[in-house]
């Protein structure tokens, strides 16, 4: 068996860059609600975003061995995503290893296992996203893979896949519809922009949302 592989298929960088622009929500809801994981899955500062394609590495609950090696592996950009099982009582990422991402240039974590050392994480600002935070430690002992698809968060997740999160959540692109998803994504921030400035102008939430029909549809009718 091949444990260790490479990304098969990256996103170019003009791809990642497009999606970045835009917020996970505005992408789950333009690629027709699809991609959104877990909302259990945090960053650990709300100030945290990050955009690049996945690393994927499956570990053991309360094992980090393999996510140790994700790190050697991982290249500038790429997002190491985690799937340990959903096993939150233990703390398998803290700052040290934030420190190897951050000198190897890393774009962030996403881990459905705990992580520790939130503070120096916030202070450092390197992004990570987790189902929980714990103290415990972890052991080195399970060999597992690195790239190959995982589910993470209620999603299947595949190396290469375009990951974005900010503090409202984590969303994600297949990479072969990264340019489509981005026309999407903006042709659904330019719609907002239009319902914000129609309530600047006076317009009612029913007449921007046309709500009229459905509402005598569903036998409200009149005005109060």
């Amino acid at each position: 068996m091949t444990h260790i592989k490479d990304i098969a298929k990256r996103p170019s960088k003009a791809d990642i860059e497009a999606l970045a622009k835009f917020s996970p929500a505005t992408i789950h809801e333009a690629q027709g609600r699809r991609g959104a994981l877990s909302s259990r899955l945090k960053p650990v500062d709300y100030r945290m975003k990050l955009c690049g394609p996945a690393f994927t590495v499956k570990c053991a609950p309360q094992d980090n061995i393999m996510l140790q090696l994700a790190i050697n592996y991982a290249k500038p950009g790429d997002i190491i995503v985690v799937s340990a099982g959903e096993y939150e009582e233990a703390g398998s990422f803290g700052d040290v290893l934030a420190n190897a991402c951050l000198a190897k240039g890393i774009g962030g974590l996403v881990t459905d296992t705990g992580v520790r050392d939130t503070l120096q994480l916030r202070e450092l600002g390197f992004p990570v996203f987790s189902l929980s935070v714990c103290i415990k430690g972890t052991v080195k002992e399970t060999i597992a893979t690195i790239n190959d698809p995982v589910i993470v968060g209620g999603e299947i997740i595949n190396p290469g896949d375009i990951v974005i999160g900010d503090a409202d959540g984590l969303v994600i692109v297949r990479r072969e519809e990264a340019q489509d998803v981005a026309r999407l994504s903006q042709a659904r921030d330019e719609a907002e922009a239009g319902y914000i400035e129609a309530y600047k102008q006076g317009k009612s939430v029913i007449e921007v949302s046309k709500l009229e029909p459905v509402l005598k549809a569903k036998g409200l009718i009149g005005s109060i």
